[in-house]
C-alpha cells in the first residue's frame, strides 16, 4: 500500500489531473470565446498536461490501489462523497484516454484551423475530457452519474458544433434524448442499490458482495446496465451513434471511437461484481446481435464516417460479448486496442475529408493512394488491425474474444465469426473504392496530402495499432486484469485447439472478406454494385430494420398525442376548473362556443364527432 507521503502525492496528482481540463474549459468560455487560436493552444496544452499527470499518477500506483474520498453533500443521515478509486483498471483506461485524447487534440489544430467557432469547439473538448476523467476516477455510483451526465452534455455540444445545419441540430438532440432514456434506468439502479446495500461506494459494494454473494440482485444489475446500453449504443438505443457523425471528425474519433462509447463498457467492468449470471447472458447475446446487425448495415452506407460508425457498433458488441462471458479483462483489452485503430481510422477519414474539401461520399473519391500516400498507408494499417490480421493490435484482443466464445460452446461463436467476415468485407469495400482507381469528382482530383498536424497523430496511432496488443511492452502497473483473464483463458481445457481454429477462421475472414470485396466492387468503383445488382437486398440493409421509422411513429403518433392530452387536462381541467372553479367552467364553455364560428376545420371535425357520439348514445337509449 501507499505510504502517507506517497498517497498525498498521488491524490494531489489526480486532483491536478481532473482540474486541468476544467480550468481550460472555464478560461476559454469566459475569456477566449473570440480568440480561437489561443483557445485551441490552451486546450491542446491542457491535454498535454493531462498526459503528464496521468503517467505520473500511474508511476505512483506501482501495483497498489489508491482510494481517497471527501465529504461533498450531507442531507440528514444521507452523505454523498467525492473520491478517487485508482487501480490497474482505472490506470489502463486513463492511459488510453489521456494519450489518444492528446493526439486527437493535436489533429484538431489542423483540421479545425479555418473554423470560425474554434474556441467553442476546443472548449467543448476540454469539458469533455474533464467529464471523461471524472468517470474513470470516480469511487462511487453517484459521482459516476454526475460525470456521466456531463459527458452527455459535452457530447451534445460537440455533435451539434455545426449548429447552422439541420443535420447537426437533429443529431445532437437525438444523441442527448436517447442517452437520457438509458440514464433514467441508470439512476433508478443507483437508488435501488443504495436502498438494497446501504451504500453506493464501489469498494464497499464489492466487499459486501464478496462476503454475501446472495446480496446480488438481478433488478439492480439490469437497471445499471441501462446506462451502458445508452452510452455504448446497444440495442435498442443504438440509433444515435451513426447520426452523431454530423459532428466534426475529431469529435467522431474522440467520442464515438476511443472514449465516450467505451465508457459504457468501462462502467460494466467497474461493477462486474454486481451482475448475476442471467444478466451476463443477456449482455452476451445483446452484444452479439449488435455486432452482426451493424456489420450488415455498414454495406449500405456511402458516407465514410457512417461506415466507421457501424464498425464501432460492431466492435462494441464484441466487447459486450466478452464481458457477458465472464472475461471483463478481455473486454477491456479490446476496448484499448480498438481505441488505437478506430481513432486512427476516424482521423484517417478526417484527413481524407480535409484533402477532398469536405467530401464524405466514398463513391465521389478514388485514386487517393497516389495523392495522399501517408494517409492511405496509415489508414490501411488501421483497417488491417480492425480486421484482426495476425500480429496487429486487433488480432490479439479479437482472437481472445473468439476463443472465449468457442470454449463456451455457444452459438455466439458462429455469429461473431460471421461478424469478422462482414468486417473485412465492408472495410475492404471502403478502401478499394476510396483509395484505388481514378478520382471520381473534382474534389478528389485536386486532393493533396494533409499537413503535419494531421499526419503526426496518424503515424503514432498506426504504430500503436501495430504493437498496442503486445502486453509485454506495457508497463507492469497497467493491464493487470487483462493479464489475469488471459491467463485464466489459457488454462481452460481445449484452449490450444480452439486457438488454432480461431487463427484459421480469423485469417480466412480477412483474406476472403478483403479479396471478395475487391472482386465484387472493383478498384475505385463509381457505383454501388450491391445496389445495382441486388436492389432488394440493398434496400433491406439501408432500412436498418426501420428502427428510426418506428421511433418516429411512436413519438409523433403516441407520445405527442399523449402529451397533448396531458396538456389539455392541465390547462382546462386542473387550471381551468379545479383552480378557477365556476369562472373556469364559464371560460371553458366560452372557448368551446367560440370554436363553432372561427372557421377552424379541425374544430368542426371534433364537434361533428361529438355530435355523432351523442346521437349514438341517444339511439341506444342511454339518455
Amino acid at each position: 500500500m501507499f505510504s502517507v507521503a506517497s498517497t498525498m502525492t498521488a491524490a494531489q496528482t489526480l486532483i491536478a489531473l481532473l482540474c486541468t481540463p476544467l480550468v481550460s474549459a472555464v478560461w476559454i468560455t469566459f475569456f477566449l470565446r473570440r480568440a480561437g487560436v489561443l483557445a485551441s493552444y490552451l486546450s491542446v496544452a491542457a491535454a498535454g498536461a493531462i498526459c503528464i499527470f496521468s503517467f505520473q499518477a500511474i508511476h505512483h500506483l506501482d501495483g497498489s490501489t489508491l482510494h481517497a474520498s471527501w465529504d461533498w453533500l450531507r442531507l440528514g443521515g444521507f452523505e454523498v462523497q467525492m473520491g478517487f478509486l485508482f487501480d490497474d483498471v482505472a490506470a489502463t483506461m486513463l492511459a488510453m484516454v489521456a494519450f489518444v485524447g492528446f493526439l486527437i487534440h493535436v489533429f484538431s489544430l489542423g483540421y479545425m484551423k479555418a473554423d470560425q467557432a474554434r474556441a467553442r469547439f476546443f472548449g467543448g473538448l476540454s469539458i469533455f475530457m474533464f467529464s471523461m476523467l471524472g468517470i474513470i476516477l470516480a469511487d462511487n455510483l453517484i459521482m459516476i452519474f454526475v460525470f456521466w451526465e456531463l459527458v452527455g452534455f459535452s457530447s451534445y455540444m460537440l455533435i451539434g458544433h455545426y449548429l447552422e445545419t439541420n443535420e447537426a441540430k437533429a443529431a445532437s438532440k437525438k444523441a442527448f434524448i436517447v442517452n437520457r432514456i438509458g440514464d433514467l434506468g441508470f439512476l433508478v439502479g443507483i437508488v435501488f442499490a443504495y436502498w438494497h446495500f446501504g451504500t453506493v461506494n464501489l469498494t464497499e459494494l464489492e466487499a459486501l458482495v464478496r462476503a454475501q454473494p446472495n446480496l446480488i440482485h438481478a433488478t439492480i444489475a439490469a437497471c445499471l446496465m441501462c446506462g451502458f446500453i445508452g452510452k455504448s449504443a446497444q440495442f435498442p438505443l443504438h440509433v444515435w451513434l451513426p447520426d452523431a457523425m454530423a459532428g466534426p471528425t475529431p469529435v467522431s474519433a474522440l467520442i464515438h471511437a476511443a472514449t465516450m462509447v467505451a465508457a459504457g463498457v468501462y462502467f460494466l467492468i467497474r461493477i462486474v461484481f454486481l451482475f448475476p449470471v442471467e444478466v451476463l447472458d443477456f449482455i452476451t447475446y445483446l452484444g452479439t446481435a449488435v455486432a452482426v446487425y451493424a456489420g450488415f448495415c455498414a454495406y449500405a452506407q456511402k458516407d465514410i464516417k457512417k461506415i466507421l460508425a457501424y464498425s464501432t457498433l460492431s466492435q462494441l458488441g464484441y466487447m459486450a460479448a466478452a464481458f457477458g462471458l465472464g472475461y471483463p479483462g478481455i473486454a477491456l483489452f479490446h476496448l484499448i486496442t480498438h481505441a488505437f485503430f478506430k481513432a486512427l481510422l476516424f482521423l484517417g477519414a478526417g484527413s481524407v475529408i480535409h484533402g477532398c474539401h469536405h467530401e464524405q461520399d466514398i463513391f465521389k473519391m478514388g485514386g487517393l493512394l497516389k495523392r495522399m500516400p501517408i494517409t492511405s498507408i496509415t489508414f490501411a494499417i488501421g483497417l488491417l488491425a480492425l480486421c484482426g490480421v495476425y500480429g496487429l493490435a486487433g488480432f490479439y484482443s479479437k482472437d481472445a474474444i473468439l476463443v472465449a466464445c468457442g470454449l463456451a460452446q455457444t452459438p455466439i461463436f458462429v455469429l461473431l465469426t460471421l461478424g469478422a467476415f462482414l468486417t473485412a468485407g465492408y472495410m475492404g469495400r471502403l478502401f478499394w473504392i476510396t483509395f484505388l482507381g481514378e478520382p471520381k469528382s473534382e474534389a478528389a482530383s485536386h486532393a493533396k496530402e494533409s499537413p503535419l498536424t494531421l499526419l503526426l497523430p496518424l503515424v503514432i496511432l498506426a504504430g500503436l495499432s501495430v504493437v498496442g496488443g503486445l502486453l509485454d511492452l506495457w508497463p507492469e502497473s497497467l493491464g493487470g486484469i487483462i493479464r489475469a483473464d488471459l491467463d485464466h483463458l489459457h488454462h481452460v481445457a481445449g484452449h490450444d485447439a480452439m486457438h488454432h481454429l480461431v487463427l484459421k477462421l480469423g485469417s480466412a475472414a480477412w483474406v476472403v472478406g478483403l479479396l471478395g470485396s475487391l472482386f465484387f466492387y472493383g478498384a475505385g468503383a463509381r457505383d454501388d454494385r450491391l445496389e445495382k445488382k441486388m436492389g432488394p437486398v440493398y434496400a433491406f440493409l439501408s432500412s436498418k430494420l426501420w428502427f428510426d421509422e418506428i421511433y418516429d411513429y411512436y413519438v409523433a403518433k403516441v407520445q405527442q398525442r399523449f402529451a397533448s392530452l396531458l396538456s389539455f387536462l392541465d390547462l382546462f381541467v386542473i387550471k381551468g376548473v379545479l383552480v378557477r372553479g365556476s369562472a373556469g367552467i364559464v371560460g371553458l364553455r366560452g372557448l368551446c362556443a367560440r370554436s363553432l364560428h372561427v372557421g377552424n376545420l379541425h374544430s368542426y371535425v371534433y364537434w361533428f364527432l361529438g355530435g355523432l357520439l351523442l346521437l349514438w348514445a341517444a339511439a341506444l337509449g342511454l339518455f
